[in-house]
């Protein structure tokens, strides 16, 4: 089980932990219910890991998801992209049947 970290988002968590005082935090991704297709994600600092966390690195930038979360994004590519509707994390889920067009909920098929 894994999930992968771009350069891109791994460069931009660096700048919000410096931003946002949170040097010593890592950020955590979950997934829960709600969201227009069912569940949705969730991105946040933390700095307290629970036992079933499973960590991924990047340029020594630490990503955390629980085990519950993990079976839903097993396979996941974390990325920060800029454009022309702005910047913004995205997740690029491959167990994401469909999602809805702000990209922060999906289906499970």
């Amino acid at each position: 089980r894994q999930i992968i970290v771009t350069e891109n988002a791994a460069r931009r968590i660096a700048a919000l932990k410096v931003q946002e005082q949170a040097e010593n935090a890592f950020l955590r991704i979950e997934v829960s219910g709600g969201g227009c297709s069912g569940f949705q994600y969730g991105l946040k600092f933390d700095d307290q890991r629970n036992e079933d966390d499973v960590v991924f690195e990047r340029d020594g930038i630490g990503v955390v998801v629980d085990g519950v979360s993990l079976d839903l994004l097993d396979g996941a590519e974390v990325d920060f992209v800029e454009d022309l509707m702005g910047a913004s994390f995205r997740i690029n889920n491959p167990n994401a049947a469909s999602s809805c067009g702000c990209g922060n909920s999906f289906s499970i098929g």
